[in-house]
C-alpha cells in the first residue's frame, strides 16, 4: 500500500536512511542533509522538519512546511514537501510542493501517486485554489508526473516551467 506519513521519531531509523541517502540536488530537489550522521539527524534534522510543520523555529525567510514521506508498505520511497503557503521566493520559483523519488524507485509510477497524496493533504493546508509547482526543463518525467495530476504550465523561463494544479 503506497500513504504519506509526515515526518515523526517513530519512522525516525527509515526517515535517516533515506534522508542521509538522498542526493544533495537532483533535478532540482535540494537535500542539504545529504551525507549526515544518526545523531545530527535524530537531534536538528528531524526536530526541524516537525517544528517547521507546526510553524515552529522557522529560519528567515522560511514558511511552514511539512516533510511527508511517500511509503510503499514498510520501505520509504519518496519525500513530498508541502509549503503552507508562499512568500515571494517561493511565488516565483519552487512553489507549494516540491518531491523526490529514490533513483531505484523511479519510473514505477511513485511520483505520480505521490503527488496525487500529496495535493490532497495541500488541500487541507493550502488555502489557495491551487498549488504552484515549478519543474527543471531538464527534467521531462517530472513535469509528466505533473500534467497527470492536473497541471497546466503557467509560465516558463529558459531553466524551468511553472504548473499551476487546481485544488479546490
Amino acid at each position: 500500500m503506497i500513504y504519506l506519513k509526515a515526518a515523526n521519531y517513530d519512522d525516525i531509523c527509515k526517515e535517516y536512511e533515506f534522508i542521509r541517502d538522498l542526493p544533495k540536488d537532483e533535478n532540482g530537489f535540494t537535500n542539504p542533509n545529504f551525507g549526515c550522521s544518526f545523531e545530527e539527524f535524530r537531534d536538528r534534522v528531524l526536530r526541524s522538519y516537525i517544528d517547521h510543520a507546526q510553524g515552529k523555529n522557522l529560519p528567515e525567510g522560511y514558511v511552514p512546511g511539512t516533510q511527508f514521506f511517500l511509503w510503499d508498505d514498510d520501505e520509504i520511497v519518496g519525500l513530498f514537501r508541502v509549503r503552507h503557503y508562499l512568500n515571494d521566493f517561493l511565488a516565483n520559483g519552487p512553489g507549494h510542493i516540491g518531491y523526490g523519488i529514490k533513483k531505484e524507485c523511479r519510473g514505477k509510477g511513485y511520483a505520480s501517486e505521490g503527488l496525487r497524496l500529496a495535493l490532497e493533504e495541500a488541500k487541507k493546508l493550502i488555502k489557495e485554489d491551487e498549488a504552484y509547482l515549478s519543474v527543471h526543463k531538464d527534467n521531462p518525467a517530472s513535469l509528466r508526473v505533473q500534467l497527470k495530476n492536473g497541471a497546466i504550465v503557467h509560465h516558463e523561463d529558459d531553466k524551468e516551467f511553472f504548473t499551476r494544479i487546481r485544488i479546490r
